[in-house]
């Protein structure tokens, strides 16, 4: 078991106030697609969308930002300005996301004979896209700022501890915003509620947004070598450069082991994330919606709560104690008994004691990317060991990101296949017996055995904290101090 001793430098230790600040555009980076996934569906249900066009409305944004990623992440570590390499596109991004995000949701509200879809299909389509190119040119900057703010081990895992409590918010108050927009008392319709509520989340993420460009500090750029001369007339050479530093990124066997370990307990929890809503409506309550009430909701908030307030600081603590790897493999093993718990955690009839497994099961997703963004950030310092300058952290987040957003929706996919396969017909009120015990074993195996595999994949990751400590003195000795 590896222990880890060692005192953080003071001057490796980042002020509360830019923990807080990072923390701030996190929580934007969370609550813009946490809206999303209510607003789209009130696209379709309250907008008069064909479903049709609101999967194409979603899909070619999404592609072009799954490809516009890893090229910002180049360019942002390429730059080289007297404002930095991140801040400019992380304030520039930040204003442009949550403007566009209020545009986006201004649709026309159908009438009588006018649903206005044709409409409403090419401005979304045009409002979409300027969001995601301002959410990339936000995102992947705010990724980088993060692993470079500090070289020290423990001290990564404080600041993402942090940021990930932050973004924890939005899971907190997102299922919520179903139970806002469906309300008579508040609005006359739900799309006037989606109109309504845009203004409040876009303007929220556009504050937030902007707080790391003031207040978080950059990596000295007097330290950095090697990075490419961005402009158009160098454009063949950035391209060739490009790929070379995607090559060198996708070859870094420790960060693959981060892709694989994220992929799999990630989208193992993704695939049945909305299962506990069909099986409370449908086990609990029978298929009686309206008695299922705030139930669903509640479930999806008290788990962020618990993740943010109960496990990311106990995941923090137990990091600097046994390692990252060794919290990681930990963490994931509780996640495993809070999954097989949820079979007697739902019990018709007492709805209550659905909330007892959630403890244990909060420690998959709170120890995963508390974890692995701390672990990418000494990835990010064995590359420049290995491969040199420049620096890539952008580009590392991007990829790993990358990787995210596709198993996303490849969960989404398997998520729909496997509700069809247990027999789910959303036609009828109450389920077969049959159905719900298959898609509650379900429920609880497919995140199981992917953190059992994610743990083997682990396994034998080996940048220990004496490894990184040992690089870093390696890097030091070779340009100076990292920041």
């Amino acid at each position: 078991m590896e222990q880890t001793n060692h005192k953080t430098n003071p001057k490796d230790v980042v002020p509360m106030v830019q923990k807080w600040a990072f923390g701030a555009g996190n929580l934007t980076n969370q609550l813009l697609p946490a809206a999303l996934g209510v607003f789209m569906f009130f696209l379709v249900v309250g907008f008069g969308m064909s479903p049709y066009k609101a999967g194409i409305l979603s899909a070619i944004p999404r592609f072009m930002d799954a490809i516009l990623d890893p090229i910002m992440g180049y360019i942002s570590d390429n730059t080289r300005s007297r404002w930095g390499r991140r801040k400019p596109y992380i304030f520039g991004g930040g204003i442009v996301v949550g403007i566009s995000f209020i545009l986006m949701w201004q649709l026309k509200i159908p009438e009588a004979g006018n649903n206005h879809e044709t409409f409403n299909f090419i401005y979304f389509l045009l409002m979409s896209i300027i969001f995601y190119l301002g959410y990339t040119v936000f995102a992947a900057p705010l990724i980088g700022l993060g692993y470079e703010m500090t070289p020290d081990y423990n001290e990564r895992t404080r600041l993402m501890a942090i940021s990930q409590v932050m973004g924890q918010v939005a899971w907190m108050i997102a299922p919520w915003f179903w139970y806002l927009i469906s309300r008579p008392e508040l609005f006359p319709n739900a799309p006037t509620g989606v109109r309504s509520l845009s203004y409040w989340v876009g303007g929220i993420c556009l504050v937030m947004a902007i707080l790391p460009a003031l207040f978080c500090k950059e990596i000295d750029q007097s330290h950095l070598s090697g990075q490419s001369k961005l402009s158009f007339k160098s454009l063949v050479s950035n391209v060739k450069d490009f790929f070379k530093d995607i090559k060198q990124t996708i070859s870094n066997k420790p960060f693959l082991r981060l892709c694989g370990a994220t992929f799999l307990v990630f989208n193992g929890y993704q695939i049945v994330a909305s299962f506990a809503f069909y099986i409370v409506i449908f086990y609990l309550f029978k298929g009686n919606q309206p008695a299922a009430g705030q139930w669903p909701a509640w479930f999806g908030t008290v788990s962020a709560m618990l993740t943010a307030f109960l496990v990311i600081p106990i995941i923090t603590f137990m990091s600097t104690k046994i390692g990252k790897k060794n919290a990681f493999i930990v963490s994931t093993l509780i996640s495993i008994v809070g999954y097989v718990l949820k079979w007697w955690g739902f019990h018709p009839g007492i709805p209550w004691l659905m909330f007892l497994p959630l403890p244990f099961m909060s420690f998959g997703i709170g120890g995963l990317f508390t974890l692995m963004m701390s672990m990418t950030a000494d990835v990010c310092d064995y590359d420049e060991l290995i491969n040199g300058m420049p620096r890539k952290e952008a580009l590392f987040g991007a990829v790993y990101w990358w990787m995210v957003k596709l198993g996303m929706s490849l969960a989404l996919f398997l998520s729909g296949v496997i509700l069809s396969a247990v027999g789910f017909n959303q036609n009828i009120q109450e389920q077969s017996i049959h159905t719900i015990t298959m898609l509650r074993i379900a429920d609880i195996s497919v995140p199981s055995i992917a953190g059992i595999i994610a743990i083997w994949v682990m396994w034998k990751y080996d940048i220990t904290e004496k490894k990184a400590r040992d690089i870093r003195q390696t890097l030091v000795d070779r340009r100076g101090e990292l920041k």
